[in-house]
C-alpha cells in the first residue's frame, strides 16, 4: 500500500509538471495562441509601439510601453537605461518575474520586430521568466480577424524591484578583450552597406565594423518582406553562417543594439544557444570611446570623399527632379 501511495504521488507530480509546462509561454506566440491566453486571463500584453500608434489601435487590454522607454539617451541609444527608470517602467506595467508577458509590435518588417526583441532582452535581463513575442505583431492579429481597441488600458502597479543580470550583455571593455582571442564570434547584424563602411549611423563617429566580425543581416531571419520569422530549420541555417565552434561565445551587435537584439533572440531563445550575448551599445558606443578603437572596413580619405559626393549628388539631383 505504501509503495502504491508513493507511486501515485510521483504520478501526480509528473502530471502537474507536464500541465505546467503546457501552459508556459513559448518565446514566440501566434495570434490564435494569444487569443486563448487572453481569454483565460492572467497574461499581460505590452505594446512597444509609440504612444500615438497605440492610441489609434491596439490589442484589447494591451498596456503601452513605447520603445523609447527601453532605450538609452539619443547620443548613445543602445545603452541600457538606468535601473531606476526600468524599475519605474516595469512597475507601471504591473510586471513581476512570474507575470506572463507578451510583447506586441506593429508587424511591418524585420526592423519593427527588433523593437519587441530588444524589450524582451531587457525584461529577461531584469529577471522576467515568462516572456513571449507575438509573431507578426498587430498586423498578424488583425489579419487573423481578431478584435482591436482604441481604449487605453492600465495595469495594477506592481512592487517589483528588479536587478539587472549581465549574463546576456557584453560591454565595450569585454568586447575589446575578445578581439583576436578566438573565444568569441562577433556577428554584425546590420545590412551590408553598414558592415562595408559605405554608410554609417549619424551618431557613430566611425564607419565600418568591429575587427574580425562577420556580417549576418538580421533581415535574413524573416520571410521575405515581412515581420514573421522563418521556421526553426531555416533560422538554424542562417545562424550557422557564424561558424561558431563549441564553447565559443557569440556576441551580436549593430549600430545601437536594435537589429542585433533580433539575432540574440533567435539564437538564445529559439535555437537554444547558451553562450549568446548582446553588445547593446554596438558601433555607436564603440566609436564614441574616449580613445579611438580599431575598426575594420573603415573607408580611407578618398573613399569618404567619393561617398560624400555621391550622397550630395543623390540628394540634389532628387531635389531638382522633383521641382
Amino acid at each position: 500500500m505504501r509503495n502504491f501511495l508513493i507511486l501515485a504521488r510521483w504520478c501526480v507530480m509528473a502530471w502537474l509538471g507536464v500541465a505546467g509546462a503546457a501552459h508556459a509561454l513559448q518565446p514566440l506566440t501566434t495570434p490564435a495562441e494569444l487569443k486563448t491566453l487572453a481569454e483565460a486571463g492572467g497574461v499581460r500584453i505590452v505594446d512597444v509601439r509609440d504612444a500615438e500608434a497605440y492610441a489609434l489601435q491596439h490589442l484589447p487590454g494591451a498596456v503601452s510601453a513605447p520603445y523609447a522607454r527601453w532605450r538609452g539617451q539619443p547620443a548613445n541609444p543602445g545603452l541600457v537605461p538606468p535601473l531606476k527608470d526600468l524599475t519605474a517602467l516595469v512597475q507601471q506595467l504591473g510586471l513581476t518575474p512570474e507575470q506572463p508577458t507578451v510583447l506586441v509590435y506593429t508587424g511591418t518588417d524585420s526592423t519593427d520586430f527588433a523593437t519587441a526583441a530588444r524589450a524582451y532582452w531587457t525584461l529577461k535581463s531584469l529577471g522576467a521568466r515568462q516572456l513571449s513575442i507575438l509573431n507578426g505583431g498587430l498586423n498578424a492579429w488583425r489579419a487573423a480577424g481578431l478584435p482591436i481597441s482604441n481604449q487605453a488600458a492600465h495595469a495594477p502597479r506592481s512592487s517589483w524591484q528588479p536587478q539587472f543580470n549581465p549574463q546576456w550583455l557584453a560591454t565595450r571593455a569585454e568586447v575589446r578583450q575578445l578581439l583576436g582571442s578566438g573565444k568569441a564570434v562577433l556577428v554584425d547584424s546590420r545590412p551590408a552597406p553598414f558592415f562595408q563602411g559605405r554608410i554609417a549611423n549619424d551618431a557613430a563617429k566611425a564607419r565600418g565594423t568591429l575587427p574580425g566580425a562577420i556580417n549576418i543581416d538580421s533581415d535574413l531571419y524573416f520571410e521575405l518582406g515581412s515581420a514573421v520569422l522563418l521556421d526553426k530549420a531555416s533560422l538554424q541555417t542562417e545562424a550557422d553562417a557564424a561558424h561558431a565552434a563549441p564553447g565559443q561565445e557569440v556576441v551580436t551587435f549593430c549600430n545601437a543594439g536594435h537589429w542585433s537584439a533580433t539575432d540574440w533572440f533567435v539564437r538564445s531563445e529559439l535555437l537554444g544557444e547558451k553562450n549568446v550575448k548582446l553588445y547593446p551599445g554596438s558601433v555607436i558606443d564603440w566609436s564614441q570611446a574616449p580613445e579611438p578603437l580599431p575598426m575594420a572596413n573603415e573607408p580611407g580619405r578618398w573613399d569618404k570623399l567619393r561617398d560624400m559626393l555621391t550622397t550630395w549628388a543623390d540628394r540634389n539631383l532628387h531635389f531638382i527632379k522633383t521641382r
